[in-house]
């Protein structure tokens, strides 16, 4: 192990105003999960121009890097993630993105061109380093299957010894770095629920199997799953987010259909939140002589962060940062598919805080005004070196 922690007079000349252009690059130019075909280009590029890099491109729009040493040691993974969501952005920049419908408003663009500074930076020490350090520039984290579990399909994550990830948050101050210990983010699965009656004549209720009178009572009764059927210490969110029905004021629709989201901690709470809510679905819809099909996906595994690594990190952000500003974060409803890595090594998944209220940076993630303060792509460029810097041997 080494003491450095690359502060940024210790970097190359250009790197931090690189950083920021690399950045601006990628969210001028979003690309949509499993589409981003360009920004896998633009990364492998980047990545040739460094040099000592070992390329890789296990699926279509995804990019691996291997850095080997000079002698054998442990493996170390480093994740980012690069597409963009299918929003309209709402931002005034000059590198707003240049795709009307497509934006990135979850700062993955951040995520890439951190974990670009990252590999250049570590790149230039490879003749020190003991193991491998590999590099995942990863496609589609936002759309379900999503793009880990086809990457550990592939084997990327063989041999590897640990993984660790960074998210650039707006909801923490720029300059704190959000650590947690063990559950981080749920398993967000997702329900479709198509409810069949029989239309009719909006004045004669009597002569048709009204759909919306059904959902209406399903979305009710729904409820009870987390307040009535789960142990209140158990972490649950089930939540009906779309409810469409009907065209016309005056007839009664043949057809309903409900979609939500379930979001839960473990796989018991996981499988009875289903379970009861199939059971609400299959009770109201026969009690009014309706019929139903029932959709339920599952999501990505919950992010569990090792409490190992965990601590290494922690230490790692101090170090950076201050403890001060190093914050213990509770777990979230949001989803996460860093946990398809977690699930074949030890992982941690730590927050960046990017957000800035003098600077009007206050918009949620997936929101079209998002964005994040630039200056924490610095300390997530330090933190990922930090990290390698204390997992790994390194000649002195």
């Amino acid at each position: 192990m080494t003491g450095q922690t690359n502060n940024r007079e210790e970097w190359p000349e250009g790197l931090a105003e690189q950083l920021v252009a690399w950045r601006r690059h990628l969210h001028r130019h979003p690309e949509l999960s499993f589409q981003e075909e360009n920004t896998a280009r633009f990364v492998t590029d980047t990545l040739t121009g460094f040099g000592g890099l070992e390329l890789s491109h296990p699926t279509p729009t995804s990019v691996v890097a291997r850095l080997t040493g000079a002698k054998p040691g442990k493996i170390l993974a480093l994740r980012a993630d690069m597409d963009a969501l299918p929003i309209l952005e709402e931002n005034e920049f000059e590198f707003a993105s240049g795709k009307p419908g497509v934006m990135h408003a979850c700062g993955h663009d951040g995520h890439t061109a951190m974990l670009l500074a990252a590999a250049r930076l570590l790149t230039e020490r490879r003749d020190k380093l003991h193991g491998e350090i590999r590099f995942i520039f990863q496609h589609a984290e936002e759309l379900p299957p999503g793009g880990a579990i086809e990457l550990v399909g592939a084997g990327v994550m063989d041999g590897v010894d640990w993984v660790f990830g960074e998210h650039l948050a707006s909801q923490l101050p720029v300059g704190q770095i959000g650590i947690a210990y063990g559950d981080m983010a749920a398993s967000p699965d997702n329900f479709t629920i198509v409810i069949k009656g029989y239309g009719g004549h909006a004045g004669f209720p009597h002569r048709a199997v009204d759909t919306i009178a059904v959902g209406a009572q399903i979305v009710a009764n729904v409820q009870h799953i987390v307040s009535r059927y789960t142990n209140p210490l158990d972490r649950l969110v089930v939540s009906v987010t779309q409810f469409t029905a009907g065209a016309s004021h005056n007839v009664i629709p043949d057809t309903a259909i409900l979609k939500g989201t379930v979001r839960s901690f473990g796989e018991q709470v996981r499988r009875e939140a289903r379970e009861q809510l199939l059971r609400i679905v299959q009770g109201i819809t026969a009690a009014h002589g309706a019929e139903f099909e029932f959709d339920y996906v599952l999501g990505y595994e919950p992010v569990v962060n090792d409490e190992a690594l965990t601590r290494i990190l922690e230490e790692a952000a101090g170090e950076l940062v201050g403890q001060n500003a190093v914050i213990h974060t509770p777990p979230g409803m949001s989803g996460e598919d860093f946990s398809a890595y977690q699930q074949k090594v030890p992982g941690t998944f730590v927050n960046i805080g990017a957000g800035n209220p003098d600077k009007g940076i206050v918009y949620p993630h997936h929101h079209p005004k998002f964005t994040f303060d630039e200056s924490a792509l610095e300390t997530g460029v330090r933190l990922f070196v930090r990290a390698a810097d204390m997992l790994l041997d390194w000649d002195s």
